[in-house]
This record gives structure tokens, sequence and C-alpha cells, in this order.
């Protein structure tokens, strides 16, 4: 079972990018999944979650406006839009899966809910 993170990289501030995740293995069609970010010498935090059917998503309020969560369960894979970036964004950003349901934004946010994480991509924002 592997969650593969790709699609990071350097961009301009105010620029975009796209974040994929693809699972093999097995499908993940029926797990809620999130998009998790992290820095030196700070706790991995929370960016955004959305439910197994793709239906509801969670953002965090630093995010919130400027990236989306998507997930294509036909193709095994989730997504992470990020567009208006800026320098604080910058971060290695993890893609993880739950095999636990729970609704809510901080059944999204405690990284201790999450059972499967990929190997993490560098987004670098430049100002």
């Amino acid at each position: 079972v592997q969650l593969q993170a790709s699609g990071g990289g350097l961009v301009q501030a105010g620029g975009s990018l796209r974040l994929s995740c693809a699972a093999s293995g097995r499908t993940f069609s029926n797990n809620d999944m999130g998009w998790l970010r992290q820095t030196p010498g700070k706790e991995r935090e929370f960016v955004a979650g959305i439910d197994w059917s793709g239906t509801r998503t969670y953002y965090a309020a630093t995010v919130k406006g400027r990236f989306t969560i998507s997930k294509d369960n036909a193709k095994n894979t989730m997504y992470l839009q990020m567009n208006s970036l800026k320098p604080e964004d910058t971060a290695v950003y993890y893609c993880a899966a739950k095999e636990d349901y729970c609704s809510g934004y901080w059944c999204y946010a405690r990284n201790d809910l999450y059972d499967y994480w990929g190997q993490g991509t560098q987004v670098t924002v430049s100002s």
C-alpha cells in the first residue's frame, strides 16, 4: 500500500501549483483523505481534507479560498490545487488517508487519525 505525492516545485509568490497523490496497492475510493504540510522545526499541520466521496471538504483557515482539494476515485488519485501561493506556504506537503470514518473539521486536522502517509513533496514559494 503506497501513497505517492508529486507536483511540488519552486514557484513565485502569486503563482499556482497542483499536487497529486496517487495510490497504489489498493483502492482508496472508500477512504477519507487529507493534505498536511510541515516546515523544519514545526509540527505537521493540516491543510485540507476530503471525505471518501469527494462531497465534503475542509480547509485550514490559512489556505481557505486559495487551495482546492479534490478526489478522483476512478483514478485512485487525490489533488490539491494551490493558487495565490505565498512564501509562508513553503513546506513539505504530505498526503494521507484514514481507515475510520469521522465527519467534521477535527476528524481531518489531527495527524494521529491518519493511517497511511505519502513520502512528501517539497513546495517552495519565493517572494
